[in-house]
């Protein structure tokens, strides 16, 4: 069976406060870069999964991330599959 690289990106809702991106644009505005308007902060998983075929790769991930590495109250999340290169 065929290995899938799923590359998730996680971010809070456009609503939700990012007290961490806020430090970030604060910090990034005190090394002088002042034209930075806004920072979220968000967190990048890599899951590596056999599957069939492309796409069931994507439905499982998803159930992953609606089960487990996303919290849909106050995360949304996107990915992204590519056919895994075998190890070496």
């Amino acid at each position: 069976m065929p290995e899938y690289l799923v590359r998730i990106d996680v971010i809070l809702r456009p609503l939700v406060n990012d007290p961490q991106g806020l430090a970030v644009r604060d910090g990034l505005h005190a090394l002088g870069f002042a034209d930075v308007a806004t920072v979220r902060v968000g967190k990048h998983i890599e899951v590596r999964v056999a599957a069939a075929d492309a796409a069931a790769a994507e439905q499982a991930v998803r159930a992953m991330c609606e089960q487990l590495l996303a919290n849909p109250v106050i995360e949304q999340f996107s990915l992204a599959v590519t056919e895994a290169v075998p190890a070496s």
